[in-house]
């Protein structure tokens, strides 16, 4: 470079002519001089051409010949220095590289050097332009032959570059252009004026005195005959609209709009009629399209930026569009002659009016398009309305056939230049359509119906409309059955009025005033009821229809107004009968189909595809009790584990090649057949069909687990472990579910293991142990792509994130059937050792190595120690919520022996008489745990210690302990309280019981004085006063043949009869848990346990002569019930521990059906004819009636105090199992109350 030659010089200057030819148009199209200074500074980034350009090559290849061997230098002396560092990576070389060279003396003489050559370079082109610049404008004197005009050129200053080729428009500048834009001038002086205009910057035009003239000179030029003039025009506005501020652009789209408007109002001009429909090849159409298109985007495009402007620009530009649009012409002549609107040529531009879709979406906007809708161009809507009837009209009049063509141009590819009346009647309406769907969405869009229309005498409301919507869909022609996947956009009446629909669905409020009507609701069954009664009936309706409505039924029942609308319809307290309601019609319909007794669609390939969309709106029916228990009578499970059945046998028909296989010649000719067809890609495509819906119909069956009836229903269908198979194979996948259904995989889980064959049916399907699996690999092992320099962070939570859904999963998974199933009667593995590799697989690996830590050798398998085990007493607090599994674990693994053992290693001896216990994590978790599970209650009875420690001297002031009793300050003081003064109104209500009312009548008032009592003085009633309530009740109820379910039963034993009669270990541990919380209450006396187990056993001897052996693998069925009868230790309490009496009274209570969902053990394996409902257990007897167990709940429950009650709405149940749960829960509330004077 020290040798720069004048040859030099010219290489450099052509380099740069190069680089500036390429970005010319970015540079020109910039706004300011600092707009092209951006675009240079970042050009690498934008132009992929960049390093092809020769003068980057130059650069290039001068800094690597000027630094090369220095950058090669500093890069050696920086890996020596820091091959010990692991952590230094590329971009720590590049950085340390950079800055040294940069720094260096070579570095900055080069610079130095280049700016002085560029200098050099630059000016001479800079002379050389200025020369050229004179020599333009000379010729431009000659050629106009004008003396002397007032150009006003910017040459090169101080504060401009060789960049900025801009120049500033001037008031004679701009005047020159306007009089050579006259009409009168040659062609040659307006192109050039148009291209002087166009190569200006927007903002020097705005700001220039004759702008408003020059934007009435260009819309009068719009209409200049020549298509290259007016194209450059609409260059120019193009240009506006994408560079100018909006108070320019909103005046460019003002005079586009107007000159619009009066084009079309103007008889002069050529505008199309109906009838001859629109050859898009024609120049006149060309250039008129060419202006509707370029206003239709700006409408696109505006809304994202005018919410930074004045409100006022934003409604000129809505009011000019509508005043546009609503431009109606002389409707006097025949409707075959009439012109085109200009509604007609924005739907052939923008069919499903998007601009109206992006205008609607803020708020901003929506509410001035609104307001001028109703004040001013309401006529929009109404003819949006009245295409839409007019179209159904011509469905209703002319056939399918003839009216096909309406839908099938849209969805052709290969369309041609010609448009015919009955196609653009057809974009209009869709255009309507989309228009009317987007304006239903907003409160205020629905407040513009109703809507008087021409010739019709009644006004159109919100459910007119929607009937018309829903009437398209089967009354209009469809595209074909099989349509190809290419085709995405898919303009059939039928599936753009489903879209539309689809839109207001998923809008709550709208849905609720627009569709969840009994009107709108008929005429979407219409088509079903046609087809129910015959296919004469309903010879339009097609299987594509019949998909679009089922899909919109499907949309309703997933919201609960939806639903409530097709269980009960509008009027769901009304007595009166009335034709069967949308809910029932659907599964009328839909077993129909599965039982293929609709001939219409006999043979369809679609029909499988109609099956499925029909049952899966009994899917977000039966999703629910209230839905279930509608939809009971059409036995749907059935009909659907009948058609799996059917369609399984058919798919393991299909033969699977061997590859390499060639003896054909020992397998029957049938097979033989079937794999020759194997090869066919129509069979294939069969096979795929059978496959998917075989996982349907497996799919719609698992989902009956939903609700616990559903779950009982599934287990008969004997498809449940196939069910959960599928479930299993999906959550391996990790599919997302449908955004229309209810729940998830984890909600189908947690109920599927509450019954004993859920739960075997999850682990033979290999679901628990993939769990499992799962959580361990979280818990010890970790994620195998983290890098070895980046390790894991030590958790701070107990239960750290990467952990918490497997938890849950667990916790989902282990109810008491559950756990029964999976644990009872197992002992642990308690290995002498462990290797590291070893990961369980099942509920007993996890309690064996998470929970019981019981020896040093599964201490040492883990790898963390602490974070794990405290994850398996978090596990273990929470399923000892079930006092059952409590119980079971106790009995079976000794928990409570093995967390005392491990607090008891965990003391530190400081002297002979002193031992204080090490506080960590896992003492303090223990101790938190042997609390609960040692003593239950709610927060008023005992006091949990805190999980987390305190800050101060005494983080944890709370007492550890190795052995029981527990220590005094976990258990809240009681004390004795006189009884309560009886009210009159219980003297009155206990007095109804000596009356001879009827048995309706006087149950009925019974409840009513009750529950008006509760409510009114719930602190009065003693609870002496509600047994007396309870037994006298039961005895009436017993004594009435029409509330005894049960045959009576005699039974005769004595005490010294079940005396030598053994208890299960987990009986005996309930009597212990209830006798101890009973003298903690001051219900029972120290000999109470004697005479519970004796109870207990009668219970058990008496419940055993209504029993009779099942053959069954469930460990449950076999033998006694597995838990512990909760409802006769809590009604033992009740009796404040007296056994005769509470003998007398569950035999009494036993004949009632009210005893089959109260007392759990009354119908195990039992002979009555409830006995099936026994194999679904407890969880699923009492969820199916949508009541809580409330004795089970009150000693259950860890968590809520006696008291609750209070807080319990006393609904008006007429039933008697209603009314003896609110006494039970009152009795013991109260009781409790009255001996301790709690208020």
């Amino acid at each position: 470079m020290a040798h720069f030659s004048g040859e030099d010089e010219v290489m450099l200057q052509a380099m740069l002519r190069q680089l500036f030819q390429s970005v010319k148009e970015k540079i020109t199209g910039a706004p300011s001089l600092e707009c092209a200074e951006e675009i240079l500074l970042h050009l690498e980034e934008t132009d992929e051409n960049f390093h092809n350009y020769e003068f980057v090559k130059y650069l290039r290849q001068h800094i690597c010949n000027t630094l090369g061997s220095m950058i090669e230098e500093e890069m050696e002396k920086w890996t020596s220095d820091q091959n010990q560092d692991e952590e230094s990576g590329y971009d720590t070389v590049v950085q340390h590289v950079t800055k040294r060279t940069q720094e260096s003396k070579e570095y900055k003489e080069m610079m130095h050097s280049l700016k002085n050559i560029m200098m050099v370079v630059v000016e001479s082109m800079i002379n050389k332009f200025e020369e050229d610049e004179m020599r333009s404008q000379e010729r431009q004197k000659k050629i106009q032959k004008e003396k002397s005009n007032s150009y006003c050129t910017d040459n090169c200053s101080d504060s401009d570059s060789s960049f900025n080729q801009s120049y500033r428009f001037c008031q004679g500048k701009l005047q020159l252009i306007l009089d050579q834009l006259d009409p009168g001038q040659p062609k040659e002086v307006r192109y050039e004026a148009l291209q002087t205009l166009c190569s200006a910057p927007p903002s020097d035009v705005l700001n220039c005195e004759n702008w408003t003239t020059l934007c009435e000179k260009l819309t009068v030029s719009l209409s200049d005959p020549d298509p290259v003039f007016s194209d450059r025009i609409l260059k120019f506005y193009a240009q506006t609209f994408t560079l100018s501020p909006l108070h320019m652009t909103k005046e460019i789209y003002t005079s586009l709009a107007k000159y619009l408007k009066l084009y079309f109002l103007s008889r002069e001009n050529y505008i199309p009629t109906l009838s001859a429909g629109i050859d898009i090849s024609n120049p006149n159409v060309i250039c008129l399209l060419k202006k509707v298109r370029l206003l239709n985007e700006y409408q696109k495009e505006a809304p994202s930026f005018w919410i930074r402007h004045p409100e006022k620009y934003m409604e000129e530009i809505v009011e000019n569009t509508l005043s546009l649009l609503s431009v109606k012409h002389d409707q006097s002549h025949l409707v075959s002659q009439k012109i085109l609107d200009p509604i007609y040529f924005f739907a052939l531009v923008d069919t499903k009016a998007v601009w109206f879709k992006k205008w609607m979406h803020a708020y901003y906007s929506r509410t001035a398009v609104l307001r001028l809708l109703e004040k001013k161009y309401k006529s929009l809507i109404t003819t949006a309305v009245q295409q839409c009837v007019q179209y159904f009209e011509l469905c209703e009049a002319m056939k399918a056939d003839e009216i096909l063509g309406h839908s099938k141009h849209c969805g052709n590819k290969q369309k041609t230049f010609y448009y015919s009346g009955q196609e653009l009647q057809y974009i209009y309406f869709i255009h309507s359509l989309c228009l009317l769907g987007r304006l239903l969405i907003y409160t205020q869009g629905r407040r513009l119906f109703p809507i008087k229309l021409k010739n019709r005498k009644d006004l159109v409301s919100l459910t007119d409309l929607l009937v018309l919507f829903t009437q398209l869909i089967y009354y209009s022609p469809s595209c074909p059955k099989m349509t190809s996947a290419a085709h995405l956009d898919n303009y059939s009446p039928a599936s753009m009025v489903t879209e539309v629909l689809r839109i207001l669905c998923d809008q709550k409020e709208c849905a609720i005033e627009c569709l969840y009507n009994n009107t709108v609701i008929e005429a979407l069954l219409q088509p079903i009821h046609n087809l129910m009664k015959g296919a004469k009936t309903a010879p339009n309706c097609s299987e594509t229809a019949l998909i679009h409505i089922a899909d919109i039924l499907a949309r309703i029942a997933s919201v609960e107004e939806g639903l409530t609308l097709l269980l009960y319809g509008e009027n769901m307290n009304s007595s009166e009968e009335k034709s069967p309601t949308g809910a029932h019609i659907i599964a009328q319909f839909s077993k129909k189909l599965l039982d293929e007794d609709i001939s219409i669609f006999s043979g369809s390939e679609m029909l499988p595809v109609v099956k499925g969309a029909f049952i899966s709106v009994c899917r977000q029916i039966y999703g629910t009790c209230e839905g279930l228990q509608v939809l009971i009578p059409y036995s749907l499970h059935e009909s659907i584990a009948k058609a799996w059945k059917k369609t399984s046998l058919l798919s393991e028909r299909i033969p699977t090649p061997v590859k390499g296989s060639d003896s054909v010649s020992s397998v029957s000719q049938e097979s033989q057949n079937m794999l020759m067809a194997c090869q066919s890609p129509t069979f294939r495509a069969c096979v795929i069909h059978i496959m998917a819906w075989e996982e349907n119909l497996l799919d719609d069956l698992l989902n009956f687990a939903a609700t616990p009836k559903g779950l009982l229903f599934l287990q008969r269908t004997g498809a449940i472990n196939e069910c959960v198979m599928f479930m299993f194979n999906r959550y391996a996948k990790k599919l997302q579910i449908s955004r229309h259904k209810k729940f998830g995989c984890g909600v189908l889980v947690a109920q599927v293991a509450s019954t004993a064959a859920g739960a075997i049916a999850l682990q033979s399907s290999g679901f628990i142990n993939a769990l499992i699996t799962e959580l361990w690999a979280n818990l010890e092992c970790g994620r195998d792509d983290v890098r070895v320099t980046h390790p894991r962070s030590t958790p701070v939570d107990p239960i750290d994130r990467s952990c918490q859904k497997s938890f849950l999963a667990l916790v989902n998974l282990l109810p008491y059937p559950a756990v029964y199933e999976l644990v009872g009667n197992q002992d642990l593995p308690n290995k002498a050792e462990y290797s590291l590799r070893e990961v369980p697989t099942c509920v007993i690996d996890i309690i064996d190595r998470l929970t019981i830590l019981n020896s040093e050798a599964k201490i040492r398998s883990l790898f963390n120690y602490e974070q794990s085990h405290i994850f398996g007493l978090r596990l273990l607090s929470v399923v000892c919520c079930d006092l059952d599994t409590l119980l079971l674990l106790e009995a079976q693994y000794q928990v409570s022996e093995t967390l005392l053992n491990a607090q008891e290693e965990n003391i530190l001896e400081t002297s002979e008489s002193h031992r204080d216990f090490i506080i960590d994590g896992l003492s303090v978790e223990r101790n938190h745990v042997l609390v609960r599970i040692n003593f239950i209650g709610g927060p008023m009875e005992r006091i949990l210690p805190p999980r987390v420690l305190e800050k101060g001297d005494d983080p944890y002031p709370w007492p550890m302990f190795s052995s029981y009793p527990l220590p005094n300050c976990y258990l809240s003081e009681v004390t004795r309280n006189a009884d309560l003064k009886q009210d009159s109104d219980l003297g009155k209500l206990l007095l109804r019981f000596k009356m001879s009312d009827k048995q309706t009548e006087w149950i009925e008032n019974c409840r009513r004085q009750f529950c008006k009592m509760m409510k009114a003085k719930p602190d009065i009633l003693s609870g002496s006063a509600l047994l007396e309530l309870l037994e006298k009740f039961v005895l009436h109820l017993s004594d009435s043949q029409s509330e005894c379910y049960f045959p009576s039963v005699e039974y005769t034993a004595t005490d010294a009869n079940v005396k030598n009669e053994s208890l299960s270990s987990v009986q005996q541990l309930g009597i212990k848990m209830t006798v101890r919380y009973g003298k903690f209450l001051n219900l029972l006396k120290d000999s109470a346990e004697n005479d519970l187990t004796l109870v207990l056993k009668h219970c058990e001897r008496f419940l055993k002569q209504q029993q009779a052996p099942v053959k069954s693998s469930l460990l449950c069925l076999q033998g006694t019930y597995a838990g512990h009868d909760w409802f006769v230790s809590s009604l033992f309490m009740i009796m404040l521990g007296d056994k005769e009496k509470t003998l007398r009274f569950l035999q009494q209570f036993s004949r009632l059906l009210t005893s089959a969902f109260l007392w759990l053990p009354r119908l195990h394996v039992s002979i009555s004819n409830l006995g099936k409902l026994s194999t679904i257990q407890d969880r699923l007897i009492q969820d199916s009636i949508q009541v809580d167990h409330v004795v089970s709940s009150r000693l259950k429950s860890l968590c809520f105090s006696p008291f609750s009650f209070h807080k319990t709405e006393i609904r008006q149940d007429s039933s008697s199992l209603g009314f003896i749960r609110f006494i039970l829960i009152a009795s013991l509330n109260m009781e409790y109350r009255s001996l301790n004077g709690m208020e």
